[in-house]
């Protein structure tokens, strides 16, 4: 029977049942969550701490608004908002304002899916048209485990995101169609094309891949994705305000969206319907539900530790070129020696962060309303002070500059690459057209001048680099020698 009929088909008491209980849950959810995030709060000296790395933070990016959230001992401790949700307006940023979340929408839409898992719903890895049949055929299966890990073989953009001003062109990224169907519409923007690469063989970050996973859920759960996605993850996890961001809902507490121009000057975000990529990049949350989701994490609220270990260990090519160090749905690095999971979000409009230290049960959320301000910068320096880190400071070392020529070449990550030069006695990245002097910490460890992004070169017995690791904001990135 058409799972659509049978549920229509007057089964009263179960509809009923499940009316009550969509009234219920949320409520008892919100209790939970309200009471446990004022048992306990952060102390004065560490809030005072945090407060003064942000108003750093503003008035060195010139962020109109900004809301964070900190987790501690496994519990919601602590969120407030800074600066303007609205400058027209004069409408201050709160902790309950809601921000575009870009890219963390994956690690919602991987753990709606780890749930069907679970329940034996969704096989991952099974061809993916066995769940979404719109989905074509493809001189290779595609499974869901691969597209979570971005090994599926799916696209990204067709021209880079940055700057939007030119990338708004592109009728992806600067979408202005509105999908009532955002899976089916999101769909058809790549199903026809060719894949990129040979799945499982290749890393290639993709949020089209996503919105594959995403219509897999729906094959898989038998309801819309958001729908599942609000029963599986948020009413568990007691995040009441998250949503798709719909531009044409009145949706309470949404910030206005902002840029900057070329020079520096805080303008209106370029234009954005998110509707097509909600799985990927779609959702609007605040900064104590994106934290209440961290908390659902820690505690196994949502998924099973197994699980959730699963979700948090890389996935690898077999090609074994450059990668991101990334599970299912989630990002993985380090902040000064510590391990941490999480995920960046960038769109116009949005800068997000949010990072989980698994083994000290912390975590920070970081939602600005700015596009390409930097909130993974923000992020670390906040779950440094989390978890009692000294402030770390960039000591540069002497160095053979005869080790210099072990790393001069190019290095490649997808369509990202970036040059290492030898100048004299100095070493320098660039990307694109932009040049930095990279500071040595160690033999292998460099920093770049004047920022906390990390370079580690990976070389061989004669010391020549095969790959580098780029550490920034909490993730790593692995990018192979080309050259």
């Amino acid at each position: 029977m058409n799972p659509k009929a049978y549920r229509n088909s007057g089964r009263l008491s179960h509809r009923k049942r499940r009316q009550i209980a969509s009234t219920l849950v949320p409520l008892l959810a919100y209790l939970l969550a309200a009471s446990s995030a004022v048992a306990q709060k952060l102390s004065t000296e560490t809030q005072a701490k945090m407060e003064s790395a942000i108003s750093t933070f503003m008035a060195e990016s010139r962020v109109p608004g900004i809301s964070v959230a900190i987790v501690q001992h496994g519990e919601l401790l602590w969120s407030a908002g800074f600066g303007m949700a609205d400058l027209e307006n004069s409408v201050p940023a709160t902790s309950q304002t809601l921000y575009r979340i870009g890219s963390i929408s994956k690690s919602l839409t991987a753990t709606a899916a780890m749930t069907l898992w679970e329940r034996g719903k969704l096989d991952l890895d099974y061809p993916v048209q066995k769940y979404c049949s719109a989905f074509p055929q493809k001189p290779w299966p595609i499974t869901t485990r691969q597209l979570l890990g971005h090994l599926g073989g799916i696209r990204y953009y067709k021209v880079p995101e940055l700057p939007y001003s030119i990338s708004q062109t592109d009728p992806e990224v600067g979408n202005t169609r509105h999908f009532e169907d955002g899976i089916e519409g999101g769909l058809k923007f790549f199903a026809s094309d060719p894949l990129v690469a040979q799945p499982g063989t290749h890393f290639n970050y993709s949020t089209q891949g996503y919105t594959l996973a995403g219509c897999a859920i729906e094959g898989a759960s038998g309801e819309k994705y958001a729908d599942y996605v609000r029963e599986s993850v948020l009413v568990p996890a007691g995040m009441l305000q998250t949503r798709p961001d719909d531009r044409f809902a009145i949706i309470p507490l949404r910030t206005r969206f902002y840029s900057k121009d070329q020079s520096g000057a805080v303008v209106n975000a370029e234009f954005l319907d998110a509707s097509y990529k909600v799985p990927g990049g779609g959702w609007l949350s605040s900064a104590p539900d994106m934290a209440r989701f961290e908390v659902a994490m820690l505690n196994d609220r949502l998924v099973k530790r197994t699980t959730r270990d699963l979700m948090w260990t890389a996935s690898m090519p077999s090609d074994g070129l450059g990668r991101m160090a990334y599970g299912l749905g989630w990002q993985l690095g380090e902040t000064d020696g510590v391990k941490d999971v999480g995920h960046g979000g960038s769109q116009q409009g949005a800068s997000a962060m949010m990072l989980i230290a698994p083994d000290a049960r912390a975590g920070v959320v970081v939602l600005t309303n700015s596009d390409n301000i930097g909130a993974p910068a923000l992020a670390t320096r906040l779950l440094g002070i989390v978890l009692g880190l000294p402030l770390r400071e960039h000591k540069e070392i002497a160095v053979d500059p005869k080790s210099f020529e072990g790393y001069v070449g190019t290095y490649q990550l997808g369509d990202f690459s970036m040059a290492i030069a030898r100048e004299g006695d100095r070493l320098f990245v660039k990307i694109r057209d932009q040049k930095t002097q990279l500071v040595p910490e160690s033999v292998r460890d460099y920093v770049f001048k004047g920022s906390d992004i990390q370079i580690i070169f990976v070389t061989d017995g004669n010391g020549r680099a095969k790959e580098l690791i780029l550490r920034e904001g909490g993730s790593d990135a692995y990018l192979n020698r080309i050259d």
